[in-house]
């Protein structure tokens, strides 16, 4: 994979209305720009592919992957890492299945996550390079994670409070509430359980009541 992707546009929400609960600023929401998400792409993709042996580029291409998935699923980091690549992953309908928080392994549950082409292939490239690596691709350690995670932003610059990997949940909902996405389907994508906590991507302070009400007025809901 050569450039960074895009999956849509990051821009500020072009609905126009008066009514000021959906004024409120977007960044109520702390979340990555669309520079700062671009370097930190380019970083960790650097990172893997510039591994000096392929002992380091197996191991690094695990955390590319995961970052990979986590920044277009939207998922949590502790979701992502109980994904079994040899069974959550949808090359046919270019979706993944991403374990529900709080369900135990012999009855989990799952949402399906559409992605780009290019994020499945991606995965398909790294297990046809390492076939031994089927099955536990994403069975890293999350504080390992966290701390690879750290270091690749402090690379890319990103200020301090936004270098964890929850950012990149926080910035995708971003993604698809300013791109027009309707409010249920983010919250089905996210794993919401209640669209009041979605309805903050859209600045919302008000009570759970009237934030529903809104929401059935402006008809995204």
């Amino acid at each position: 994979m050569g450039a960074v992707w895009r999956s849509g546009p990051m821009m500020a929400d072009d609905r126009k209305t008066d009514d000021p609960e959906l004024t409120a600023p977007l960044g109520a929401v702390h979340h990555l720009n669309e520079a700062q998400l671009e370097r930190l792409e380019q970083v960790f993709r650097r990172w893997f592919d510039e591994a000096p042996n392929t002992h380091l580029r197996r191991v690094r291409g695990r955390y590319w992957i995961t970052f990979v998935v986590l920044r277009f699923t939207g998922a949590k980091i502790g979701e992502i890492l109980r994904i079994n690549d040899a069974e959550n992953i949808d090359y046919k309908n270019i979706e993944i299945q991403v374990p529900l928080s709080g369900s135990m392994n012999r009855r989990m549950r799952y949402r399906r996550v559409p992605v780009q082409r290019e994020v499945v292939n991606e995965i398909a490239r790294y297990l046809a390079e390492f076939p031994r690596m089927r099955g536990s691709v994403f069975g890293l350690e999350q504080g390992n994670f966290r701390r690879k995670f750290y270091r690749r932003a402090t690379e890319a610059r990103i200020p301090q409070e936004l270098a964890h990997p929850h950012i990149l949940r926080h910035t995708r909902a971003m993604e698809l509430v300013q791109a027009g996405v309707p409010l249920p389907v983010v919250q089905e994508l996210l794993g919401h359980s209640v669209i009041e906590h979605t309805a903050r991507y859209l600045g919302l302070r008000a009570t759970e009541a009237s934030i529903r009400a809104i929401l059935v007025e402006r008809g995204l809901l």
